[in-house]
């Protein structure tokens, strides 16, 4: 199968290059490929006749959302809908990866896919806005929401956490903000999966369970041998940035799970896999 991979090089993007290892893949980031240049990526895509199209690239800058919409739209709603313009173009399905922030946090339950979205900062609303393009341009096509995505080898909070910890750095972490944990090689494998499957739709792929920042960054530390340094419990309203994230917005696996039997393992085994690979 020809496969075309977007954010080939970002942390989810290599992941994926591992998942479908033994197709025929090509990877489309920047600087060689803009997805905001309508008909230089369309032209680029079609050329390449894929099957298939993961699209995974994104501006996912949560607070440069905020800084700058106009970048975050058109990167994440515009650039996705070049992307499905050439998958139409082809009748080629596409994978589209969203995110738990098209949500508003205001409930208190875990998010199915069905519930309604409801964004209440910029990158959510440019994330919806491409959700909204793949759903009006094509018939075939997996939406796919994920949460806190974290990987080896990339800059994530896992990552953030112990390298100010490991400089002594005071550490204060939100624990009104909960959401689900993704784990970037298991999700890989999940979307690869579902790929195969022919059952388009939306799916919420995170790994099970779900924490506060809080509890997700004392659990990082300990389980990096740094149990001893503290970290402080603080607020939202306390912690001054340029987004608001939705204060509860885990996500749910209930269609690919139900449907497919596809799920991912437990956050705390994730997390356990991702310290085993770092230094």
């Amino acid at each position: 199968m020809r496969v075309v991979i977007t954010g080939h090089k970002g942390q989810l993007g290599r992941q994926f290059l591992r998942a479908f290892e033994g197709h025929e893949v090509r990877g489309v980031d920047v600087p060689e490929h803009d997805i905001t240049d309508y008909r230089a990526i369309v032209d680029a895509v079609v050329a390449f006749e894929p099957q298939l199209v993961v699209h995974g690239a994104a501006y996912t800058n949560v607070d440069g959302c905020a800084r700058d919409p106009d970048l975050a739209f058109r990167v994440n709603a515009l650039g996705t809908q070049n992307l499905a313009v050439a998958c139409q173009r082809l009748c080629c399905p596409m994978v589209y990866i969203s995110t738990n922030e098209v949500f508003d946090g205001a409930g208190n339950r875990s998010y199915l896919e069905t519930d309604r979205t409801n964004p209440i900062n910029a990158y959510g609303r440019s994330k919806e806005a491409g959700e909204a393009s793949v759903r009006a341009l094509l018939s075939r096509y997996y939406i796919v929401r994920i949460a806190w995505l974290f990987s080896p080898g990339s800059s994530n909070f896992p990552a953030k956490m112990i390298s100010l910890a490991r400089e002594g750095r005071a550490l204060s972490v939100v624990t009104d903000e909960v959401s689900s944990p993704t784990y970037a090689p298991d999700l890989a494998e999940a979307v690869y999966k579902l790929a195969h499957s022919g059952r388009y739709g939306i799916y919420h792929l995170v790994n099970e369970g779900q924490c506060s920042r809080h509890e997700f960054a004392r659990t990082i530390l300990d389980g990096a041998g740094l149990d001893s340094v503290p970290v402080a419990p603080i607020l939202l309203k306390d912690y001054e940035r340029a987004s608001t994230p939705p204060p509860y917005a885990p996500l749910r696996n209930f269609a690919a799970a139900e449907a497919l039997g596809i799920r991912l393992r437990p956050w705390k085994d994730a997390l356990a896999d991702y310290l085993s690979r770092e230094p």
